[in-house]
């Protein structure tokens, strides 16, 4: 079951990247810029919330594990040549971990006092 979860969850987070890229992408990735930071975000407030099991397959590595793209940005990256391509990886790391945080930092909040 965990298995099929991971899959739909996969299966919608890279139809909507596929969507975002083809919409936003054009002289610079803003497509793939904007799903690495959401599902980064995504991802730090799952897990802030504790978010576990069933629910953190389908969301967490299934939704956001589609949504979110490694191969994308490094070839962007290379394509965008050294400074322009350095600048967006700087950008985008910087934003992801930001987001990242500050989503843990939401769900942590959300999730009350812990045992």
């Amino acid at each position: 079951m965990t298995l099929l979860l991971v899959a739909l969850g996969g299966a919608l987070g890279s139809a909507l990247r596929y969507a975002a890229a083809t919409a936003l992408d054009a002289r610079l990735p803003r497509g793939t810029l904007a799903v690495n930071v959401a599902g980064s975000a995504l991802l730090g407030l799952l897990v802030g919330l504790g978010v576990e099991d069933s629910a953190y397959s389908l969301l967490g590595v299934g939704f956001c594990g589609g949504l979110t793209t490694w191969s994308a940005f490094a070839g962007q990256t290379h394509r965008l040549g050294p400074r322009t391509g350095t600048t967006y990886a700087v950008a985008t790391l910087g934003l992801a971990l930001a987001a990242c945080a500050l989503g843990f930092w939401v769900g942590s909040a959300g999730a009350g006092p812990q045992a």
